[in-house]
């Protein structure tokens, strides 16, 4: 195990393109946590001012101002916690409902995992994007609710994944030991196939938490998601659209945003597989 990790950090000091995702992932980490005390006009982040409107970048307002005359380096900074925070609900729901399920049909099999399957097949029929606009739009336009439609077009991946794992390892030989030796289900789903069944899953976090990003966005965007005043990414490229061609600063800076967190997850998601993948030969 330690030879197995010296080697994962060795891979990943050699890789600088991970490195930098990885860097740029703890940034935002930071900015998120610390929001609340480094921007600049945090009581006027919802707040009219007329007087301020459509101000260009400048020392005094960064990232420049909107329509309403709001800080866009202040708004921005906040929706880096409001992206941070529905990334990290929506995977872990999505790894709660998928996992177990997964879990279970791989180790148990038979009738059970045919059930669970089909069941994961239909909503994998779906286009995950489409999916949850259909849940969004049934349960109102709220943050709230477009976490909770996102985890629920997400979970199957997990399903799927975990379920593959599962069939791959209740084969192998240590499983045929530990069967022998009168180990139960329960023992050889938590003790053997669990531990053995994380790596892939860390990977596939990692780089569905930039889709969540993107698409939590996307439905904020459309008006299923945050709704003004929020200051999110998304709804606040939705605000801009109209004044883009002519205050090009309001929509550019929110984009750059969504741009820079999607792309440093993938990095690191893609990174990660590699350094956790024994056969990594390019590394």
């Amino acid at each position: 195990m330690k030879k197995r990790l010296r080697d994962a950090v060795r891979r990943a000091k050699r890789n600088s393109l991970t490195a930098t995702g990885l860097s740029l992932i703890i940034l935002f980490m930071l900015v998120a946590i610390l929001a609340p005390w480094i921007v600049p006009y945090p009581r006027d982040v919802s707040a009219t001012h007329v007087d301020e409107r459509f101000k260009p970048p400048s020392t005094k307002h960064l990232f420049g101002t909107d329509e309403l005359g709001r800080d866009i380096f202040s708004r921005v900074i906040l929706g880096t916690r409001i992206s941070l925070r529905t990334g990290s609900i929506v995977v872990v729901l999505a790894l709660a409902i998928g996992t177990p399920l997964g879990l279970i049909a791989g180790t148990f099999g038979g009738p059970l995992d045919e059930v669970l399957m089909r069941v994961t097949d239909a909503f994998l029929s779906f286009p995950p994007l489409l999916l949850a606009m259909v849940i969004s739009a049934t349960l109102g336009p709220s943050l709230e609710n477009a976490m909770v439609a996102i985890a629920v077009a997400w979970w199957p991946w997990y399903a799927r994944l975990i379920r593959a794992e599962a069939v791959s390892i209740r084969e192998r030989d240590y499983m045929e030991a530990a069967r022998a030796a009168g180990a139960s289900r329960v023992r050889l789903l938590l003790r053997h196939v669990l531990p053995n069944s994380v790596a892939p899953v860390i990977v596939q976090a990692s780089m569905d938490f930039g889709s969540v990003i993107l698409t939590s966005a996307s439905l904020s965007f459309i008006g299923l998601g945050a709704q003004s005043p929020t200051p999110e990414w998304g709804l606040m490229i939705n605000l801009a659209r109209t004044y883009f061609l002519t205050y090009w600063w309001i929509a550019t800076f929110p984009g750059l945003a969504v741009l820079i967190a999607v792309l440093s997850f993938n990095i690191t998601g893609d990174g990660l597989r590699e350094i956790l993948d024994p056969k990594a030969g390019r590394l």
